[in-house]
């Protein structure tokens, strides 16, 4: 799967979903501990939040399966 470009001009956002992860959309590069660029597959990239996914920092779903809740 080739890496899709960021989205250029849109502004950034970051939404937190309700017991979910945080989804971020637009102009946002996305950087590892080092600071070396993650690829980016997707326009929105969904953050894990619940610490459980298999493929952090990305969000795979767990959530749902754990009964993650957020305040």
């Amino acid at each position: 799967m080739s890496d899709a470009p960021r989205p250029r001009n849109v502004p950034p956002s970051v939404t937190a979903c309700p017991d979910g992860p945080l989804l971020v959309r637009g102009d946002v590069e996305l950087v590892d501990d080092r600071g070396e660029p993650l690829p980016r597959r997707r326009a929105t990239l969904a953050l894990c939040r619940c610490g459980a996914s298999a493929i952090k920092p990305f969000c795979d779903g767990t959530h749902r399966a754990i009964g993650f809740r957020t305040p």
